[in-house]
This record gives C-alpha cells, structure tokens and sequence, in this order.
C-alpha cells in the first residue's frame, strides 16, 4: 500500500491521470482487504497497533503536499471563508455575485454552483473563515480525520472489541483520498459525531446531544441518529440540540428567507453517483416522486433502528448506509461516513463498496477536461452491483437460517 500511495503522491496532475488513479486505488483496495483480513484473523500485540497507526500517519502525508484533485469543493470552501472574513454573509451571495470575483482563486474559478449560496451549516463555515490557503484547509481536515483515529481507538476500547480493528478506518483508500488529497471538510463532522457516541456510550448525555449538534452544524446528516440519542436519553434534550443549532445560525439571520436557498437548490438540482434512486426515477418517477420514495425509506429505518433498540455505532452503520445507497448524490467522498462503523460491524459487502466507490471519481475525466460532470452508467454498475448481489445473498442466507426446519416422520 506504501508503495502504491507513493506512486500516487508523485503525480503532478492527479485529474489528468483519473483511469491510472482508479485502476491503481482498486489494486490499494485488494491490498486493504488484505490487512483487514489479517487483523481479524490473528491476535497482533501493540506493535502491529503502531504500525497500523504509523501507516495511517504516513498514507496521509504522502498526499498532504499535492494539490487538491479530483473535487474542486475546497476551492470553494476557500472562497466563503474569503467572504466571511470580508465581512458578507455566505447564505446571500453567490459566485457570481457583481464584484465577488476578486475571491476567487484565478487559477481554479468556481465553475459548479456559482448562481447558489453556500449550503453549507455554520460550524463549516466558520472553519472555512479560519484558513486562508488550500494547504492550510487539507492540513485542517486532515488533522480532524486523524483525530477520529484517535476516537475510535477510544470507542474499540468502550466497546471491548480489539483496538487492531482501528485499521478499517485508519488505512481506507476512500478516507485518505478524500481529506489528505481532496481536502473535503466532513472529517470535521465525523469527528464531532464518533465524540457524541462516545459521549454516550460513557453516560454522558448532555455533552453527546451537544457533540451531535455540532455534527450536525458541520454537515446535515447526523440529524438521522438524534432520534436514537434521544431515546437514550430524555426527548426533553432536544431542546439542547435544536437550541444549539438555533445560537449557529443567530450570526446569520440578515439572510431571511434565503438561508437554506443553497440547500434547497442543491437538492433540487443535484443527482450523482447514484444507485437505488437512479432506478427509482427510472421505473417513471418524477425527481420528487423518488425524493419521497427515498425519505419514506429512510424514515421507516429510523423506526426500524428505534424499535430494533439499536445501539449508536450499529443504527449509525444501517443509517447512513442506507441513505447513500437512496439518495440522489452519493458522491465518493460521502461513503467516509460510513467507513468509522465498519470498525465495529465489518460488513464485508459494505467494506467493498468503501473500495468501489473509487469508481465514481470517473466523471472527473470529461470534467477535467471542461465538458459536464456526467456519471457512467457502466461505473455505477462496477460500483454498485457487486455490492447489491452480496447483500441480496447474505440476506437470502439469513432467511433460510430462520425458516424452521421440517420434521421427517
């Protein structure tokens, strides 16, 4: 894997070498899948512990100096912290607003979003008014992925289940990518949601609803496991969640009616990298027909996980796995949600596709080249068929097992 990340790390243009970087991270996925096969089949003392730490550290800096590739989202996170820190609020001002140009990194215009305000909550957007330079970002997120490391080093131990298993995480091909090269803010997210769940695995629920708020402020989807804190906890602190979310947004309130403009025009106008939902729309649905389709799915397994009294890692796992699996954008940096429950419910089709989703960095190819984010049907299938047929057996698997075996006379 050293090597591979090696080969990588001294790629000048990443984005002109997208088939190579997707052939080459497949190959670094079999080489995982390897390491993971290992841990789980010996007991390693604590110097496999630092080697897998050590590597951990190590895959990130190879990739740390080059230039962001393969997602231009940290340009923009670059250019609202330029606004901010300009003094304009982010939720009412475009890219191509009169006059904004000058934020712009000229060597990398904004060229997706540019008539919509930011979507972003305002945790993210206060760590984007932080950096000033794109290293500064990658180092940032960087920093916040390695501390989630650190968490689930502290959750195994919770848990009492082998700290080895960190690995899962630790040595991901898609997390790596997407903090240390990318420079994507969701490790901000994840790192706040691992600390609400550890939080309340050690009884500590205040602090957990609040680090679940946080999570929530950094990026939407922890929202789906408040309703699995609470019932760990009293509904009545909700209002700790809500009240949270209501002081981060205070700041921003000159926006008005436009301060989930960006949201709404993400969802309205954004479909990528899907699967179930790109079937959904072609069975005949409209685009709002398989949105409600897809959250009556989702609201019927929050239910589930409710009423299955599923623990935090384990509805986090079926949640948010399910939701990427619906939803109209499940682009690959997403799928570093779900990599952290892998450490504790290492659901082999689900470690596949934490690999295959590489596949859907395909689109960067035409993109890079000035023509539209298009997503190939052939990828998509690469990326989601092996998955889906894997789940489809292991289920089938599980019935018959229930079926209650027939007497002979």
């Amino acid at each position: 894997m050293a090597a591979a990340f090696a080969w990588l790390a001294a790629r000048q243009n990443l984005d002109a070498q997208v088939p190579e970087f997707i052939a080459l991270m497949l190959a670094v996925g079999v080489l995982y899948f390897a390491a993971i096969y290992l841990v789980e089949r010996f007991r390693l003392g604590p110097v496999a512990l630092l080697i897998i730490l050590a590597g951990a550290v190590m895959f990130r800096l190879a990739f740390l100096p080059l230039e962001p590739a393969l997602s231009d989202d940290v340009y923009r996170y670059q250019w609202e912290g330029r606004v901010e820190r300009a003094g304009l609020n982010p939720y009412t001002v475009t890219p191509d607003s009169p006059g904004l140009g000058l934020f712009q990194d000229r060597r990398h215009p904004i060229r997706t979003g540019k008539s919509t305000p930011t979507l972003y909550p305002p945790l993210s957007e206060l760590t984007f008014s932080w950096m000033k330079t794109i290293p500064g970002y990658k180092r940032l997120y960087t920093a916040l992925d390695l501390a989630s490391v650190a968490v689930l080093l502290l959750l195994l131990a919770a848990s009492r289940q082998p700290s080895r298993r960190v690995l899962i995480y630790a040595w991901n091909p898609a997390v790596i990518v997407a903090f240390a090269l990318s420079g994507h803010h969701d490790s901000l997210a994840i790192l706040t949601l691992l600390a609400a769940i550890l939080l309340i695995i050690r009884h500590r629920p205040r602090l957990s609803i609040g680090f679940l708020g946080l999570s929530f402020l950094a990026k939407f989807f922890p929202v789906l496991l408040l309703p699995t804190f609470l019932k760990r906890t009293r509904k009545t602190y909700a209002a700790i969640f809500f009240g949270l979310i209501a002081l981060a947004y205070l700041p921003f309130l000159s926006a008005g009616l436009k301060l989930f403009k960006g949201l709404s025009d993400y969802t309205a106008g954004w479909e990528g990298n899907d699967s179930a939902f790109r079937l959904l729309l072609m069975a005949g649905n409209s685009k709002a027909q398989a949105e409600l389709v897809a959250g009556v799915v989702v609201l019927a397994l929050v239910a589930y996980v409710l009423k299955s009294r599923h623990e935090p890692l384990r509805a986090g796992l079926i949640l948010f796995t399910a939701m990427l699996l619906i939803s109209p954008n499940a682009f690959p940096w997403y799928f570093t949600w779900i990599v952290p429950f892998l450490c504790f419910y290492p659901v082999r089709p689900i470690l596949l596709l934490s690999v295959t989703c590489v596949l859907g960095y395909a689109p960067v190819v035409a993109y890079s080249a000035g023509q539209s984010y298009v997503h190939s049907p052939l990828m998509s299938t690469l990326e989601y068929v092996p998955t889906y047929l894997w789940l489809a057996w292991l289920a089938i698997q599980n019935i018959r097992k229930s079926e209650p075996k027939t007497q002979g006379n």
